[in-house]
Order: structure tokens, then C-alpha cells, then sequence
């Protein structure tokens, strides 16, 4: 099964459309580093999150070394985004990010990636739920007022919901 390792954006955006547990019956392994997941998970909804099949993983030695050296050089991006990337990086998985500078770094470096509206798609075509949630749930990321994803992009989908 293919393996996603989603920064806190994602799971944010997911949850605010209320899509959490359909996110979960997607066949996807979904992944967050152990810092991720400590930092910015945990007191949220983590061990809701581990109970619906989030995996966490502890980065290696050489995996930390890369996360470092990328923070470094790239001071704008967080830490736990960092570990996000470079987890996905060494071991040849999918990144899910909705960070704009993050997914510059990914597709600088060539890394497969993918966002929010990506896993609406996702749903939608291996029907893990009906079109109503979806238009429900996208309308409430598109209302939020930290909403940064494309409104094109957004109605393109509403429409077809």
C-alpha cells in the first residue's frame, strides 16, 4: 500500500471538513514523524488519530541528519514540516502538505507530493463517501477564514459535487 506522509495542514483541513475518519478508509498508509506528531498532534486529536490507523515514525540517525541540514538552509520551513519532507524523501513516499514553502521545496527537490484538494479527489473516486460530505466539508475549508487553497480550484470541485 502506498505510504503518505501528511504534515499537520493536511489533517487540519480534513478535520475541518469533517472527513477524519473517511480519510482513514482511503487505501492509503498515512504517516507523521514522531516530532510532528508530539509538537503538533498529540494534545490535538493524536491518539484519535493513531485509533483511525495514523502511523508514527521515528526518523533514522541519517534521515535527522538530512532534516537538520534542510532546516538550516531553509529557516522559513518548521521543524516538524522538515521531518514531514525528509521522512517522505529517504524512504520513497508521497508527501501531503498544504504549505506553499514546503511544497516549493518538494518540487525543487523532486518529491512526490500532493495536497488537500488531491485527497477531496481521492474520496471522491474511490467513493469512501457521498458527494454531499464532500461539497459539505470543502465548503467549510473554503469558508474558514485561513483558507489558502485555490477558490478556482475549490469551485471547479463544488461544481462537479
Amino acid at each position: 500500500m502506498q505510504v503518505l506522509v501528511s504534515d499537520t495542514s493536511v489533517l487540519i483541513d480534513i478535520e475541518r471538513a469533517s472527513l477524519t475518519a473517511r480519510l482513514f478508509d482511503l487505501p492509503y498508509d498515512f504517516v507523521v514523524p514522531d516530532i510532528l506528531y508530539e509538537a503538533e498532534l498529540l494534545e490535538w486529536m493524536g491518539p484519535d488519530l493513531i485509533d483511525l490507523g495514523l502511523r508514527v515514525e521515528e526518523l533514522t540517525p541519517e534521515e535527522t541528519t538530512r532534516a537538520t541540514e534542510l532546516k538550516r538552509a531553509k529557516a522559513m520551513l518548521s521543524t516538524p514540516d522538515v521531518f514531514a519532507f525528509c521522512l517522505a524523501a529517504e524512504r520513497g513516499w508521497v508527501l501531503l502538505t498544504g504549505d506553499g514553502a514546503l511544497r516549493v521545496e518538494a518540487e525543487r527537490q523532486e518529491i512526490a507530493m500532493h495536497g488537500v484538494l488531491w485527497v477531496f479527489d481521492e474520496m471522491e473516486r474511490h467513493e469512501v463517501c457521498s458527494t454531499v460530505l464532500l461539497k459539505s466539508g470543502l465548503e467549510a475549508v473554503r469558508d474558514h477564514p485561513r483558507c489558502r487553497l485555490p477558490i478556482r480550484e475549490i469551485n471547479r470541485r463544488l461544481a462537479r459535487y
